[in-house]
């Protein structure tokens, strides 16, 4: 078993760019086409998240450039990107969960219920039109807490792996420039 040595500061500082960069711009550009789409369908509160969730990859691209700048701070707003963006969509999960329209849900269902072909899988399967809707609630309860969870562990891990290279990213950025 070999051991590697620890990366140098400015490789440290080069990855956690790398990374926040790439980062950043998936969060804004993911958030950015729900919030259109939403928009484009008349779902103005998807919209309105699907906005609040871009400018947390806004965030994380500022902090990009005050690095690029040689401002450490940048790194507090990578972290304080990702905790917004963690809080942001733990309440809009929270929201979801509890706002849950089983009347919604059974006026959008209504159509494929009354097909001839859904009604024949129901009666084979012994179940109901309730069944289904039941099931319907049941994954979307499942849904949005795993969207919860999986935000939790994501955002909460990439929180943490900023914060311990917050002392390298310094030490890279306290370096005089190293000619190339």
């Amino acid at each position: 078993m070999t051991l590697t040595p620890p990366l140098l500061p400015y490789e440290t500082l080069a990855r956690v760019t790398r990374l926040a960069k790439l980062d950043g711009t998936g969060v804004l550009a993911i958030a950015g086409a729900f919030a259109v789409g939403s928009a484009a369908v008349g779902d103005y509160s998807g919209a309105a998240i699907g906005v609040l969730l871009a400018g947390a990859g806004a965030c994380e691209l500022h902090g990009v450039s005050l690095l690029h700048l040689g401002q450490s701070r940048g790194v507090q707003w990578l972290i304080g990107s990702q905790l917004y963006l963690l809080v942001t969509v733990l309440a809009y999960a929270a929201w979801r969960l509890t706002n849950y329209d089983p009347e919604l849900m059974r006026r959008l269902a209504e159509p494929i219920l009354q097909s001839p072909d859904a009604q024949a899988k129901l009666k084979e399967a012994g179940a109901t039109p309730d069944d289904l809707l039941a099931m319907v609630r049941l994954l979307y309860q499942v849904g949005y807490g795993a969207v919860g969870v999986l935000t939790l562990l994501y955002q909460g891990g990439m929180i943490r792996y900023y914060q311990r290279r917050r002392a390298a990213i310094e030490a890279a950025l306290a370096e005089p420039a190293v000619a190339e």
